[in-house]
């Protein structure tokens, strides 16, 4: 029986959201920006799909649009605020366990002579608001902050740093990387101060591909790419419209509330359950989001442990599936033991998952320790 326990990489296409998918392949396939009848059918799939993912966010439909998921989106918005304001400063504010399709592009930029603030957690992965406070300023054109991080879980402030900015008569932007909160807990990114907001839809049961940018009406930011007047030239070509279309039905088919009552009760027993276990230590903060829980297994190296547990098909990760192994800048940034950082392992939800999960897990963790070779 498989125990998939690594949701924050991705998660299962719903057969509704697949069956949208071929629809639209197969019935609904015209171009969107063609003419004729088919093409209008394609614009309809695609207009519902902005409105749904709009409605979502209790946004306009004209500040939705659409790329190719997280990465792009969070690259077009930190790109295209920092051409766009360049004249007006050159300090970018974000933290030090962002993503690394931000954390990345904005050490590209600090190369090529912007000056960057990287805002460091506590030892439980938490980010004060009160550096945000310290460092924003008239000469700051951006700031970036995840909502919740895709390793351990940590919700951070990204609610108050927009009345920060106004108070600080700053020029800067506000982007929120939002692709682990989505669909999660609710997210109104206009009622807060955020003026860009990156979601994605693989880590929503939609298919891997997709993504959107939210830019809130009125603010400019220049376009990275060229040769279209799709998505109103922001992010030209034509659009993935089977995606697109399973992206808004996954949006549609999302109960937040009830989701999260469960995913609570889920995260409790796991957490009751491991602590159990004499050599688990938790490395998510307890007001962590409860899809996340990072854990290390002292003594046994993460891959080794996670090549164990996948013998019995119970699936996890050893951080963000993007570093590809590489050692986690996250747990680095929150001073974690390097024999903690190296036995880090994360565990990540969604409603399919069961106790019964949970129980296949723990037992394997516990049988792993009595039988892997300690470091």
């Amino acid at each position: 029986m498989e125990h998939y326990l690594d949701n924050s990489a991705t998660t299962i296409v719903y057969k509704e959201v697949a069956q949208k998918v071929t629809e639209i392949m197969t019935v609904n396939y015209g171009n969107p920006s063609s003419l004729h009848s088919k093409g209008m059918e394609a614009e309809n799939e695609l207009i519902k799909a902005r409105h749904i993912i709009a409605k979502s966010l209790g946004a306009e439909d004209n500040e939705i649009y659409f790329t190719s998921g997280g990465t792009e989106a969070n690259n077009l918005a930190i790109l295209g605020t920092v051409n766009a304001l360049k004249r007006r400063g050159n300090k970018i504010v974000t933290t030090a366990i962002e993503h690394s399709s931000v954390y990345e592009t904005v050490k590209n930029l600090e190369s090529q002579g912007f000056q960057v603030v990287y805002i460091e957690p506590d030892k439980e992965g938490n980010i004060s608001i009160e550096d945000f406070k310290a460092e924003i300023d008239s000469n700051t054109i951006l700031v970036s902050l995840m909502a919740v991080n895709n390793e351990i879980g940590s919700i951070l402030p990204f609610d108050k740093v927009g009345k920060i900015i106004k108070e600080n008569h700053s020029p800067a932007l506000l982007h929120c990387d939002c692709v682990q909160a989505y669909c999660k807990i609710p997210l109104k990114p206009k009622k807060i101060g955020v003026d860009l907001a990156t979601i994605s839809g693989h880590k929503i049961h939609a298919p891997k591909g997709v993504g959107a940018l939210y830019i809130k009406e009125g603010v400019r930011i220049i376009p990275q790419h060229f040769g279209g007047e799709q998505e109103s030239k922001i992010r030209p070509g034509t659009e993935a419209l089977p995606l697109i279309g399973g992206f808004g039905k996954a949006v549609a088919m999302a109960d937040i509330q009830k989701n999260y009552e469960y995913i609570t009760q889920l995260n409790n027993y796991a957490r009751e359950k491991l602590c159990a276990i004499d050599e688990v230590v938790i490395n998510s903060p307890k007001d962590a989001l409860p899809y996340i829980i990072n854990i290390s297994v002292q003594g046994i190296r993460s891959e080794t442990m996670l090549h164990y547990l996948e013998q019995f098909e119970i699936y996890v990760s050893s951080g963000s599936a993007c570093a590809k192994g590489k050692p986690s800048h996250v747990l680095q940034a929150m001073n974690l033991n390097r024999d903690l950082a190296d036995s880090a392992l994360r565990i990540s939800f969604s409603t399919d998952n069961t106790k019964e999960d949970i129980d296949a897990l723990c037992e394997a963790v516990k049988n792993g320790l009595k039988t892997l070779v300690r470091r």
